[in-house]
């Protein structure tokens, strides 16, 4: 470990060694937040310290700022961050590039495969590598969509693994994990890569699930010194989760006014989560389709039904909705109340773009309500206008999938 804390005086646990974390396109910090939740046993604080974290988003970064004090926010593009002081000082590297650059993988036809010196695409996950390479962290995580298992840069990172390769000191383990399987009342779905360094023995592999879909019988397991195998719990209901915790009035229009510059810009903020209880004002045909979709309910509902609106008749569905039985049934969806949510993207605030209707109140969720879906606790820190705050929410790593990777990593470099 980076460093080991000495306290051992009379009636005191022994205080866990420091794992030094650097989290790069760290956005508001879901990643760190989950890192900074997990606390071993009997310890009362987490052994996770976040030294640096890079993000290019100044709203973002000024909430990362203002909830981690102690890492040095770098808000630059990464191709202009050093990370030579961290060379040898840093246990774990954590973050995803953007993945909008990721190339569909062509293996059958490399000359199809765009060039990778010229494609701008490639920077950024090139520079996610030039820093690892550069700090040789114990281990680092990557988290992305899942399709990035079937990207060019997947395919060109597991050869890089190679003998010869510039990663060749790294042995890597990939998976598609469901947040919900770890206790988050959302079924987001993430690729995470874990690459642990060789010279620290067998690589680290991705934590069991503690979740399941529905309750089931204990899991087998193949770590051989455990007495029995894992019993999994259902799913978190977001009902249970969230919308029971939700404060009994409506939501305000705006946020209140307030500024500050944790990082020398000024910013509106900051904010606590639970200040985050903020709407929208919907147009009377908005307020007619969410009277009109049932609990559970979609854009289908809106079939062949009419409402008055300021004295004249408006059809509630549309020409494309009534033309496509197929594709997406989240569209104007509300959420269902005894199951996890759907992914939690930028901008739930419209449900246009998803299954984002409260279960039962006729509008669609908050910010509030976003953020303790993503596992965000009341008392973390926001800075931002609405959009910017709803992007960084949609953005974030689920804390508590955070959280189960912290205590797999935790685990394995305690052995």
């Amino acid at each position: 470990m980076a460093t080991t804390s000495t306290d051992t005086s009379a009636g005191s646990m022994p205080a866990e060694p420091t794992i030094k974390v650097v989290d790069l396109f760290s956005g508001a910090g879901g990643f760190s937040a989950g890192f900074r939740a997990y606390e071993p046993a009997g310890t009362g604080s987490s052994p996770f310290q976040s030294v640096a974290a890079v993000e290019f988003d100044e709203a973002a970064a000024a909430t990362y700022s203002a909830n981690f004090g102690s890492a040095h926010v770098a808000n630059i593009d990464i191709t202009e961050w050093d990370a030579q002081p961290y060379e040898g000082q840093v246990d774990v590297v954590m973050g995803g590039p953007p993945c909008q650059g990721f190339s569909a993988l062509n293996r059958d036809d490399p000359a199809k495969r765009p060039p990778k010196a010229d494609d701008p695409r490639n920077l950024l996950w090139r520079e996610y590598m030039r820093v690892v390479t550069t700090i040789k962290p114990k281990i680092f995580v990557l988290e992305n969509v899942d399709r990035f298992l079937k990207s060019q840069e997947f395919e060109d990172l597991t050869k890089a693994t190679e003998d010869g390769g510039e990663l060749s000191a790294y042995a890597l383990r990939w998976q598609v994990l469901n947040s919900a399987d770890y206790g988050v009342p959302q079924a987001r779905r993430r690729a995470i890569v874990i690459a642990t360094r060789k010279d620290l023995g067998a690589p680290l592999e991705h934590p069991r699930p503690t979740h399941a879909r529905k309750a089931a019988p204990p899991q087998p397991t193949l770590d051989e010194h455990e007495d029995e195998p894992a019993r999994l719990t259902p799913w978190v209901p977001v009902g249970t989760a969230v919308f029971s915790r939700t404060p009994p009035a409506a939501p305000e229009l705006n946020l209140p006014h307030r500024e500050d510059k944790p990082l020398g810009v000024v910013l509106p903020g900051p904010y606590l989560t639970t200040e985050l209880h903020i709407g929208r004002t919907p147009t009377e045909l908005s307020l007619a389709r969410y009277r009109a979709i049932r609990p559970g309910g979609n854009r289908h509902d809106l079939r062949a039904k009419w409402a008055t609106i300021d004295g004249k008749r408006a059809y509630l569905s549309t020409e494309s909705w009534d033309r496509h039985n197929t594709g997406s049934g989240d569209v104007m969806g509300r959420m269902h109340e005894n199951r996890p949510s759907v992914t939690i993207r930028t901008e739930f605030y419209k449900p246009e773009k998803g299954r984002y209707l409260h279960p039962v109140e006729d509008r669609p969720i908050t910010h509030y309500e976003a953020a303790l879906i993503q596992g965000f606790p009341a008392n973390f820190k926001w800075f931002g206008s609405k959009i910017q705050i709803a992007r960084q929410i949609g953005n974030a790593v689920p804390v508590g999938l955070g959280r189960a990777l912290a205590q797999a990593i935790h685990e394995r470099l305690r052995d």
